[in-house]
């Protein structure tokens, strides 16, 4: 299969639910470069930070590591000694490209890669956790416990790093954001076909909150100093401290 996006080039009669399957993983890299507003830098900022804020002999984090693009940036700038980067993905398909990309480069950091569901892996010892468009994909009753989780696992002064895509009260503005959104897609080479059927696919599986909903979950989990370092559209990055 060509390594560009054309999953939903094609009208079909029922739109099945979005899977990262191995259809999915083949065109991956270039269906969330395409779709996804400010990927790269988000991706580049990912490893900026943890690099500033890896503490020595600490686990960092990558859950729902997809193509270990993220995963990939900590390890070119984490300097702190004894780190373990640890990338966690339920996708067996995405896991085994994650680990082949991963693998293409000389690595002087260890990691680690676990085909595990990331609200059942044990987490521990971690002084940055990264949540790249993932949060969105579990159930929404499950955040909360699933957020106290990865605070607790966290070392003092360490770090969260959560992207999402995410809705706003006033609907005009939730409408324009979408639109701009489906501007950019489309831009991008997407047609409308694709588009739709794309949305259709992901509206039960991708779940976008309010970034307030957001910001009550981490200030009930106990984080401090949450900060939105990114924006574009209906896209935003957080950093979330833990107080030393």
């Amino acid at each position: 299969m060509s390594s560009r996006d054309s999953i939903f080039s094609k009208p079909v009669a029922e739109v099945k639910d979005f899977a990262f399957d191995e259809q999915v993983a083949a065109v991956f890299r270039d269906m969330i470069k395409r779709s996804v507003p400010g990927y790269s830098t988000v991706i580049a900022m990912t490893g900026v930070l943890a690099g500033q804020y890896a503490q020595k002999n600490s686990n960092c984090y990558d859950l729902g590591c997809s193509l270990g693009e993220s995963t990939y940036a900590m390890m070119q700038q984490i300097k702190s000694p004894g780190c373990k980067v640890i990338g966690v993905d339920n996708s067996a398909q995405m896991l085994g490209k994650c680990r082949t990309n991963l693998e293409a480069h000389d690595n002087n950091l260890d990691f680690e890669l676990v085909c595990d569901d990331i609200l059942q892996v044990d987490l521990k010892e971690a002084s940055i956790v990264v949540l790249n468009y993932t949060l969105q994909f579990i159930d929404i009753e499950q955040r909360g416990a699933f957020i106290n989780k990865v605070f607790q696992s966290l070392r003092p002064g360490g770090i969260l790093l959560l992207s999402e895509k995410i809705s706003f009260d006033d609907p005009d503005q939730n409408s324009r954001m979408i639109d701009m959104h489906h501007q950019f897609k489309k831009a991008n080479g997407y047609s409308d076909l694709e588009i739709s059927q794309k949305r259709t696919a992901l509206e039960n599986v991708l779940l976008p909150e309010k970034i307030e909903e957001h910001t009550k979950r981490l200030n009930a989990a106990g984080f401090i100093d949450i900060d939105i370092w990114f924006q574009c559209f209906n896209f935003i990055s957080l950093i979330a401290h833990k107080s030393r």
